[in-house]
C-alpha cells in the first residue's frame, strides 16, 4: 500500500475534525484570531510565545485584562469597546491557553504565570496599572497585587479563583482521571466545548454567534489541550492546598478592590462572596442575578459600566 493511499480525503478529514480529533494549524488560527489589523503581537517570555494586544493611547491610564481557563483575550472584546476612549488596554492569552499555547518545558504553576505577567508589563514599559482578572485570571491578578502592590492602582476580581472549592468544575476535575492527559488532547468534540460554554453562562441564550466556534477552534491550537489538562491538575493541587491559606493571604491586599460575581456561577460558587467580604477590608461587591461565571462576556455593557464607575470614582 502506497503512502498516498493512506492520506485522508478532505471530507473524511473534515469529519474527524468535527468529531474533535486533531489540531488546527497555528498559522490558520493566527490568520483568523490574531491578524495584523486586530493589533495582535507576540513576544517570547520564559519559554512561551505570548500573544497580547496593546490598544489605546499611551498617554492614558493602563488597564490590564486577564482571562480564565479555556478562554482567550477575546473574552474581553466588549470591555475594550467600553474602555478604549479612556484607557490604554493591555490583554494577553494566559500561558497554556489562547494563541500563547503550551510551555516548551511543560512546566505550569501559578508563580510562573504571575511572573510572566510581570515580565510582559516590563517589556511594555508599564510601571503601574489597574488590573482586572476573571477566574484563573483573577487568581493571577490578586497574587500579583500581593507580590507587587506598588504596581497595581485598583484591582477588579470577576468570579475569581482563590478559596477552596468543595466541588471542582467537571472539566477541571476530569484532569485527575487516569489517562486524561493522553485522552483529552486526542479527542475533545465540539459538543463538549459547547456544553462547557453553556455552563459558564447564566443564560445560554446570551451566547453570541461565533463564540462557541472561537472557543473550539482555539482549543485546537497545537499543544493547548494537553496544556489545559496539565494546568487543571495544578489547579486541583492548589485547591487542596488553599483549604485554609487564602483567607490569610488576601487579608494582606492593600489596593482598592472590587469583587464582581454572577449569581448563577456554576463553576465557582457565589458562596465565596461572603468570604472575600470577611477577609478583605473595604472590598466593594457587585453581583449579577441570572449571570454566570463570565459577566464581562455575558453582560459586557453592564459589567463594564460598573467597572468604569469603580475605576474612575
Amino acid at each position: 500500500m502506497s503512502a498516498s493511499s493512506l492520506t485522508l480525503h478532505p471530507p473524511l478529514a473534515g469529519g474527524f475534525a468535527r468529531l474533535g480529533f486533531g489540531a488546527l494549524p497555528l498559522e490558520r488560527l493566527k490568520a483568523r484570531y490574531a491578524h495584523v489589523d486586530s493589533g495582535s503581537r507576540f513576544i517570547e517570555l520564559d519559554g512561551f510565545n505570548v500573544h497580547y494586544r496593546d490598544e489605546g493611547s499611551r498617554d492614558k491610564p493602563v488597564l490590564v485584562l486577564i482571562h480564565g481557563v479555556m478562554a482567550s483575550l477575546h473574552t474581553w472584546d466588549g470591555w475594550v469597546q467600553a474602555f478604549a476612549a479612556h484607557y490604554r488596554i493591555i490583554r494577553f492569552d494566559v500561558p497554556g491557553f489562547g494563541l500563547t499555547g503550551p510551555a516548551r518545558d511543560g512546566v505550569y504553576n501559578a508563580e510562573r504565570m504571575t511572573a510572566i505577567f510581570a515580565q510582559l508589563l516590563d517589556y511594555l514599559g508599564v510601571n503601574k496599572a489597574d488590573v482586572v482578572g476573571n477566574s484563573l485570571g483573577g487568581y493571577i491578578a490578586w497574587n500579583f497585587a500581593l507580590a507587587q502592590p506598588q504596581r497595581v492602582g485598583k484591582l477588579i476580581l470577576v468570579d475569581p479563583a482563590g478559596y477552596h472549592m468543595h466541588k471542582m468544575p467537571w472539566m477541571i476535575a476530569a484532569a485527575a482521571l487516569p489517562g486524561a492527559t493522553v485522552a483529552m488532547p486526542l479527542w475533545m468534540p465540539r459538543a463538549l466545548v459547547a456544553q462547557g460554554i453553556k455552563e459558564v453562562y447564566g443564560e445560554p441564550g446570551r451566547i453570541k454567534p461565533g463564540i462557541i466556534d472561537r472557543y473550539y477552534d482555539i482549543s485546537r491550537r497545537p499543544g493547548n489541550r494537553k496544556a489545559a489538562m496539565e494546568i487543571f491538575r495544578v489547579l486541583i493541587k492548589v485547591n487542596r492546598e488553599e483549604l485554609h491559606g487564602t483567607a490569610q493571604r488576601v487579608a494582606n491586599l492593600k489596593v482598592p478592590t472590587l469583587l464582581m460575581w454572577g449569581e448563577r456561577d456554576r463553576w465557582i460558587s457565589p458562596k465565596h462572596v461572603p468570604l472575600w467580604q470577611r477577609d478583605v477590608p473595604g472590598i466593594q461587591v457587585k453581583t449579577y442575578p441570572g449571570v454566570g461565571h463570565v459577566p464581562m462576556e455575558e453582560i459586557p455593557e453592564q459589567s463594564a459600566a460598573d467597572a468604569m464607575r469603580f475605576l474612575r470614582g
